[in-house]
């Protein structure tokens, strides 16, 4: 079995036991599903321009919480096995009010033909258990002794997953052993949880709990792809499932989708075992897993990312001490303002990641192609397909983590924080942590590379 296939089977599966522990889950999944069908059948072959039915009916994100850097390690080892590498630094410990100790990044597929195969991707992230704004050092020791006592991946499953990657697959036989002990992994365990424990965690942050707290790790929440996510939110609450107060990411506007916009259903209450202090054990309930979905937009390039986050700086800046309800409004205002109103624009400013491709049957016309990207794009010598955003933005995936808590937690502001950036995650795991934005400007290249040189354009690099 290829990597392409574990990868899809092991989506697959994953998607299944979510299903069961958390069946709300399936109904964002249906829901997600009918969304689809109808934005295809009223748009036609326009529905597809970011990604084909297929593809978007089965693309999924899942998202884990790791508490040590051995642990990220092997995940690292468990997702290369399936093709997938960390793509991407998200620093979430100052985003958001919330007190969130993690620094994240995604685990994808990053060669298209690959993504276009499966593009699974699993946000992971790491406890930032030496940062003294969320630890003072004696919680921080007992964290270090609890989470060193404990075995997320066993020995066979990490050895199946080293032989995996190094032979990119593995027979029908072992693939099935790994497969199954790789779900297993990510299961929601029945172990009683040691009650004091976790709420002293909990007091520093729910997220903290989730990681720290328990002996094993699970699924936070998965997350399927949907054509139109406005409408998908109207559907999930016309069915009673409680989502969160808003959409996180761009607006809603009649220019290009880009990016990623992102929303969920509220936490719910699972039934849990928890340990008190005598030994005795009750029954309790905890709100940690939730269900995501995502629309995804056109990749943004450098430049594009920093219009991008300067028109969210203006959007925050003019919703102050507005009511909340009204932002959706700001921003599409600020959008329209500031943002290009076709894929043609997007493109020909540089602001957005596009391949190109010879026009082969333009009509002649005696003219000789221009030199601009503008020109040739105008003049029919080019098409520009878009570019879709597989990564995440550090803002939304906060604040959908923030939507999900209960309490805000305790953050030290006055305490100066740990570092951590992209090189320290690569030094963790052994494996490069790739920059977004390089891989789609190779993405562009190589489409450019295969054009003829006439109509390559210039200052696109």
């Amino acid at each position: 079995m290829e990597q392409w296939q574990l990868r899809a089977a092991f989506a697959g599966r994953l998607s299944r036991m979510y299903g069961r522990e958390v069946p709300a889950y399936t109904t964002l999944v249906d829901v997600s599903r009918e969304v689809n069908e109808d934005v295809l059948g009223a748009r036609g072959a326009a529905a597809e321009r970011l990604g084909s039915i297929g593809r978007v009916t089965e693309e999924r994100h899942g998202a884990i919480r790791v508490g040590t850097p051995g642990e990220l390690r092997q995940v690292g080892r468990i997702f290369g096995a399936l093709g997938m590498r960390p793509v991407g630094f998200y620093d979430l410990r100052d985003t958001a009010a919330s007190a969130l100790p993690i620094v994240s990044t995604a685990f994808r597929p990053v060669d298209e033909n690959e993504l276009a195969r499966n593009p699974f991707r699993v946000f992971t992230s790491l406890l930032t258990v030496s940062d003294p704004r969320f630890f003072d050092a004696d919680l921080r020791a007992r964290l270090t002794t609890f989470l060193a006592g404990r075995e997320l991946f066993g020995p066979e499953l990490l050895a199946l997953a080293d032989r995996a990657e190094a032979e990119r697959e593995l027979p029908d036989e072992e693939a099935e052993r790994f497969l199954g002990l790789a779900v297993a992994a990510f299961e929601l365990s029945a172990e009683p949880i040691d009650r004091d424990w976790y709420a002293a965690l909990e007091r520093v942050s729910a997220v903290a709990a989730d990681i720290g707290g328990v002996r094993s790790t699970h699924i936070n929440h998965l997350t399927p792809r949907v054509l139109d996510i406005d409408e998908l939110y109207r559907r999930m609450t016309a069915r009673g499932v409680e989502m969160i107060d808003t959409i996180q990411g761009p607006p809603r506007w009649t220019g290009p989708d880009v990016l990623l916009r992102q929303t969920s259903f509220r936490a719910l209450a699972e039934p849990r075992a928890l340990r008190a202090p005598d030994g005795s054990v009750t029954r309790g309930a905890l709100r940690v897993r939730f269900g995501e979905v995502e629309a995804r937009g056109i990749a943004l390039t450098r430049e594009g990312r920093a219009l991008h986050d300067r028109l969210l700086a203006l959007v925050d800046e003019r919703s102050a001490d507005r009511p909340a309800d009204v932002r959706g409004d700001v921003a599409r205002a600020v959008w329209s303002e500031h943002l290009p109103p076709t894929e043609h624009e997007l493109a020909a400013r540089g602001l957005g990641f596009f391949t190109y491709h010879a026009v082969a049957d333009r009509p002649a016309d005696g003219s000789r192609p221009p030199a601009d990207l503008d020109g040739l794009l105008a003049a029919g010598w080019l098409r520009a397909e878009p570019i879709v955003y597989e990564d995440f933005l550090p803002r939304s995936a906060a604040g959908i983590f923030q939507s999900n808590l209960s309490d805000t937690g305790a953050r030290h502001g006055d305490r100066e924080g740990s570092a951590y950036d992209a090189d320290r995650l690569s030094a963790v795991m052994d494996r490069e942590v790739a920059d977004p934005f390089t891989l789609y400007e190779r993405q562009r290249d190589r489409s450019l590379d295969r054009i003829p040189r006439a109509l390559r354009p210039e200052g696109v690099s």
